[in-house]
């Protein structure tokens, strides 16, 4: 049934997006070595997988064959909610690497464009075209207030809408004790 949901919206997702008139702009050149690793959600315009999402982190592993194997995961609700863990495939679809497809199931490959990339690789905005989904990223769990509105008004002048844009609940210390955790299990 999990299998039909996701198939049925990642369908609707291709169906309905549309390209407004400006372009999403794309980060110049990202060096996905730098780039895999973990990455704390820290807002987001969710999609309905991640509503009620808290100590949401996404990581990124280069695959030998240059595709990048993705873990989503994030407490569904609370704190203490249920884990909830995604596995998709990355596939870089431009020489900048600034563009990719995220890929849930076969053969439906959503788009996935990193927008904005700090010179340090400590924050990152992924985009989509449509302005549908939105993803502010962070390589921590905290960020200070104004570095946050700068993202969030960045995202706006991509062509976001600013009422959309809904702050990720983290718990930093429990959040990085799950994070070790989860990567010793592997």
């Amino acid at each position: 049934m999990k299998l039909l949901i996701i198939i049925t919206f990642m369908l609707f997702l291709q169906a309905c997006s549309f390209t407004p008139d400006k372009p999403v702009p794309l980060a110049k050149s990202v060096d996905l070595n730098r780039f895999m690793g973990d990455w704390y959600v820290i807002a987001n315009i969710p999609t309905f997988i991640e509503k009620g999402a808290h100590n949401a982190i996404e990581s990124y592993a280069l695959n030998e064959d240059g595709s990048i194997a993705t873990t989503f995961r994030f407490n569904q609700d609370s704190f203490d909610g249920e884990l909830k863990t995604y596995k998709p495939t990355g596939f870089v679809s431009d020489h900048n690497n600034s563009e990719w497809g995220m890929q849930f199931i076969w053969p439906i490959k959503a788009e996935f464009l990193i927008a904005y990339l700090s010179d340090d690789y400590q924050h990152t905005i992924i985009a989509r075209s449509a302005r549908d989904y939105l993803w502010v990223m962070s390589r921590s769990p905290d960020i200070d207030d104004d570095l946050y509105e700068s993202l969030v008004q960045r995202s706006v002048d991509m062509g976001y809408s600013r009422e959309q844009i809904q702050k990720v609940p983290h718990q930093s210390s429990s959040l990085k004790n799950k994070s070790t955790i989860l990567r010793e299990a592997k």
